[in-house]
C-alpha cells in the first residue's frame, strides 16, 4: 500500500485547481448519502490519494459535489444502468465501472454486457498499481 501511494504521488500531474483530500467525517457523510458501507481499503484510498490526477482513468472523489468524479453521482449513475447496488464504484471507464466489493476486492463491471467480468484485483491498491498507474 505504501509503495503504491508513493508511486501515485510521484506520478501526480499538476492541474490548475488541485483536488482536496477528505477527512473521516466527510466519508461518514458520503456513506450516509450512499446508504452503503465504503470498504476500508477504499476509505484509505480516498483519504490518502483521491487528490492524485494521473493518466486516462479518473477514480472517484468525494470533496467536490460539482465534479464528474463525485462518488455519490458516479454511484447513482452506475446503479441506474444496472450495476448491482452492493458494489461501490471506484472508477468509471466509458460504459464500464471498476467497483469495490464489501470485502475490498475490485471487480470490472461491463456496462454493455451488464455483468461482472472475470477480471478482479484483490484490493484497491493492487488495482491502482496494475490498472490506474498503467493507464
Amino acid at each position: 500500500m505504501e509503495d503504491v501511494m508513493e508511486q501515485l504521488r510521484e506520478a501526480n500531474e499538476p492541474v490548475p485547481v488541485a483536488l482536496e483530500l477528505p477527512d473521516e467525517d466527510l466519508l461518514v457523510e458520503i456513506q450516509e448519502l450512499l446508504l452503503i458501507h465504503i470498504p476500508d481499503d477504499m476509505k484509505a484510498f480516498l483519504l490518502t490519494v483521491s487528490d492524485v490526477v494521473y493518466g486516462s482513468l479518473e477514480p472517484v472523489t468525494v470533496t467536490d459535489p460539482q465534479s464528474h468524479t463525485y462518488l455519490p453521482e458516479v454511484a447513482a449513475n452506475a446503479w441506474d444502468v444496472g450495476m448491482p447496488r452492493e458494489y461501490v464504484p471506484l472508477c468509471q471507464d466509458g460504459d464500464n465501472y471498476y467497483a469495490v466489493e464489501e470485502d475490498g476486492t475490485v471487480l470490472l463491471w461491463d456496462g454493455d454486457e451488464e455483468a461482472v467480468t472475470e477480471e478482479s484485483w484483490d484490493s484497491v491498491w493492487t488495482w491502482a498499481r496494475d490498472v490506474w498507474l498503467e493507464s
